[in-house]
């Protein structure tokens, strides 16, 4: 090979999905006066500002609020005075949204001798979890106390562990870069070579591998490990290497159950970390958890919670004595043992005496331990004597129930019952069942909370939804509301009777989810409702709107205010950021109002704009928001569109509509809160004056 060739194969291309795939980073450069003159295509990406529409503007005017300004100014003025600049900026979207992005910037000279400064940005929420996940990784590799290492695709050493180097008493830096049998030749190599060449090829992990021979740690004896090995893809699913995990079993032979035990401990808990709590749904976590458990852990397992707590009550960390009140949430069963679900009634309310294992763990908030449960354990174990006699026919012989505990709450319990595995459960069955309960139950409550919290919000919402009764100065109206599936934020719309007849329509969204979004969405509609009484023009109602924003903290919100006349056939508009309205005619020809939307109410710095426009007869004016529209994946413009589509035909009436745009988006149940509100013109307006 020409020596050109040799150093062009040996330079390593990344693979799509590598770490800088990850970070994507942003670059731009910036001449003396602060303008753009270089804008890269993922500066695109991360601030949504294309090349075309930047290029020679002020950087300061694009990328920070209107507040942050003269701090951006500072940032320019120290580049300029040193060799670099590095800090986090909240940095301003097209859209409107802020993102705090990390930038590191630097002063260079082009080759006319023209100052530049060159700055990179990521995204700050990206960079920290990146060097979250590495300082991890690493922490998790370094201290191990089993050995661990990684082998290229030629079964070259790439890393190795501490615990590692103190196995085979050798250095890291005496293996990298070396096959394995080159240091290691005392040991079966061939035998070795042959497992991770399979891992490699296959993808299956070869688990519990033994290996046997000796190493520079002790030549003089025979030693065997346990070599377990798993093959490494990258994103991409190029492989690059094989991993392995290494143990000295040489005078602990009778350990390796112990050890198998151990890992499978360790998977459990893993596992639970992953498949626990991965929605907000209370009784689905409760699954999750039983299904985490068996058949591993026990033959079924159950979750119970207590009555107060799903209520949204606080229950004492030690409950007084006397009964207790527990809903079953989940109960999962072992092949073969499905006949114990019988035992359970999930959602009924149950009461169990002082005495019943789950009052007496939730009321010492400590688990119990059942070795043998004999015919009157059983007793304690189940809600009645039916359930115990169900317990005895499946053959269950030893319990274990631990309380679920968060935040210094109790919960409830995860009950677990052993039937077809005869061993019966002992106090490493306990410590990894509290583990797991103690993991667990922050997701329970999560859950708990998260529901307690949408309830909440969703009641705040529909009350302050508008309840449309009787008659609107001539105007035909229909409206939906369709909270999001999990959360509820603070969309809203509203129809207000103004002087002479006038009809005033308001549709808004707020940022943000929860409680917090609808409180601020109920200030600002209460504004609107008392601004409107000013009889004031639709653009200087949103100015006085966007002023009261800024004392509502960081609230942001988006809202389009129509006053419509029916008599007189005219309708004035003005925009705060939000979607286009859409006009339907009488002929059924459907588009877009294109207003000027000046920025979202919380922003400020830029004046709002009322614009008048002729409704004739029988027209149909919508005013959505994005809920209804936006598609993960799909530009906005594409559901826009589909809002024409439905809308364009002949005039049908305004409920009819309502229910086909739902429908037809396929926004029955919402990913994200639906708003939507529509006003026909009577059919006998007269000619605008």
């Amino acid at each position: 090979m020409p020596p050109e060739s040799a150093t062009a194969a040996t330079v390593a291309v990344p693979a799509p999905g590598s770490l800088l795939d990850e970070v994507r980073l942003a670059v731009f450069v910036l001449d003396g006066a602060g303008h753009v003159v270089l804008w890269s295509p993922e500066a695109e990406r991360l601030f949504g500002h294309p090349a075309d529409r930047v290029l020679g503007e002020p950087a300061e005017s694009l990328l920070v609020p209107a507040r942050l300004r003269r701090a951006v100014r500072g940032w320019f003025e120290r580049t300029w005075a040193g060799p670099s600049w590095a800090g986090v900026l909240p940095a301003l979207r097209a859209d409107g949204t802020t993102l705090q992005v990390e930038i590191r910037s630097r002063r260079l000279t082009d080759p006319d001798g023209a100052a530049r400064i060159l700055a990179h940005a990521a995204d700050t929420t990206t960079v920290r979890r990146l060097e979250t996940d590495l300082a991890m990784s690493a922490s998790l590799i370094n201290q191990s106390p089993i050995g661990l290492a990684l082998f290229d695709t030629e079964l070259r050493w790439l890393r190795v562990n501490p615990a590692l180097e103190r196995l085979n008493g050798i250095p890291a830096d005496a293996l990298l870069g070396r096959r394995f049998g080159e240091v290691l030749g005392d040991t079966d190599v061939r035998d070795v070579e042959s497992a991770i060449r399979h891992v490699m090829a296959t993808g299956e992990p070869l688990l519990d591998h033994r290996t046997t021979g000796r190493t520079p740690a002790d030549p003089g004896h025979d030693h065997v490990w346990s070599v377990s090995y798993y093959r490494v893809d990258d994103p991409a699913g190029r492989t690059i290497g094989v991993a392995a995990s290494a143990i000295d079993v040489t005078e602990r032979q009778r350990a390796n159950a112990e050890v198998a035990a151990a890992r499978e401990r360790l998977a459990v808990i893993a596992d639970s970390g992953t498949r626990v709590g991965t929605t907000l749904d209370l009784p689905r976590t409760a699954r999750e958890l039983a299904e985490v458990v068996v058949p591993r852990l026990a033959d079924l397992a159950a979750v119970d919670i207590l009555d107060p707590v799903l209520g949204g009550e606080s229950a004492p960390a030690a409950p007084p004595a006397g009964a207790a009140r527990f809903r079953t949430l989940a109960v999962i069963a072992g092949g073969g043992f499905d006949a114990g679900r019988a035992a359970y009634r999930i959602g009924e309310p149950t009461s169990h005496g002082p005495d019943h294992v789950l009052t007496r763990c939730v009321r010492q908030a400590r688990p119990v331990l059942l070795p043998r449960a004999d015919a009157a354990a059983l007793c304690d174990l189940a809600r009645d004597d039916e359930a115990a006699a169900v317990f005895r026919d499946i053959g269950v012989h030893s319990a274990l129930t631990v309380p679920l505990v968060a935040r210094g709450e109790v919960l409830g319990t995860l009950g677990l019952l052993r039937a077809g595995n005869p061993r019966p459960f002992d106090q490493q069955d306990l410590s990894l069942a509290t583990e797991l309960a103690a993991r667990a139950a922050v997701s329970v409550d999560n859950a708990r909370l998260y529901g307690r919290e949408r309830a909440i919000a969703l009641t705040l919402q529909h009350s302050l939804l508008p309840r449309l009764t009787g008659g609107h100065g001539g105007l035909d109206i229909a409206c939906r509301y369709r909270p999001a599936v999990h959360e509820v934020g603070g969309d809203w719309f509203d129809v207000l009777r103004l002087a002479d007849g006038r009809i005033g329509l308001v549709v808004g969204d707020v940022m943000g989810k929860g409680v917090r979004a609808a409180a601020i969405m109920g200030q600002l509609r209460s504004t609107i409702r008392a601004l409107a009484r000013l009889d004031l023009p639709p653009g200087e109602l949103l100015g006085h709107l966007d002023d009261i924003a800024t004392f509502l903290g960081d609230a942001i919100a988006t809202c389009v205010y129509a006053v419509c006349d029916p008599r007189d056939g005219w309708c004035e508009l003005s925009s705060a950021g939000h979607l286009p309205p859409a006009l339907v005619g009488p002929d059924g020809t459907a588009h877009l109002l294109e207003l000027d939307s000046a920025v979202p109410l919380g922003v400020g710095g830029q004046p709002f704009t009322t614009e008048r426009r002729r409704l004739a007869a029988g027209s149909t004016l919508a005013l959505f928001t994005d809920g209804l529209v936006e598609e993960r994946g799909a530009p906005i413009d594409a559901g826009l569109d589909a809002v024409l589509r439905v809308l364009a035909g002949p005039p049908r009436p305004l409920e009819e509509t309502c229910d086909a745009l739902l429908h037809g988006l396929g926004r029955t149940t919402p990913e994200d809160d639906v708003a939507l509100l529509l006003a026909r013109m009577p059919p006998r307006a007269r000619a605008p004056r």
